[in-house]
């Protein structure tokens, strides 16, 4: 199976796509519409401080009669951010990942945001080696 680095080399993305933490919720959702994304890193220069996901936005500004206009990110962004190294598995990354009922899932080397995944991406490459893994078997049985 392939390791998360692997993985983020064949997406469409290169670059982290972040926001600052006191910039406004509204910001982050032009941004997240623009791309087509469902949660933003949080940056406060280089240094990671939280995650900002349409989970987030549900349960931090609608839910609770919040404008989007003035509420800023760190007051709802989720700080507590679960990372994985670029040299671990896609299965560990899924499993880390289902465990904490978590969608997107920062990677870092040496404390820097080398590049996110989503659940999506994991199961997307869980599914593609299963099925070459049953191809190969296939061929295995038929020769």
């Amino acid at each position: 199976m392939k390791t998360l680095q692997q993985l983020l080399d064949g997406k469409k993305y290169k670059e982290v796509i972040s926001i600052a933490p006191h910039r406004p919720v509204f910001d982050a959702l032009v941004i997240l519409a623009e791309y087509k994304i469902g949660a933003l890193i949080v940056l406060d220069g280089q240094n990671l401080v939280g995650i900002f996901s349409e989970r987030d936005y549900a349960r931090e500004v609608i839910l609770k009669g919040r404008s989007s206009k003035t509420t800023s990110i760190n007051e709802v962004m989720t700080s507590k951010v679960l990372t994985a190294n670029p040299n671990d598995s896609v299965e560990h990354a899924l499993s880390l990942m289902t465990e904490h009922r978590i969608r997107h899932l920062p990677v870092v080397v040496d404390e820097k945001v080398v590049g996110v995944l989503s659940i999506g991406d994991l199961v997307k490459e869980t599914i593609a080696y299963q099925q070459e893994l049953i191809k190969q078997l296939q061929s295995y049985i038929k020769s």
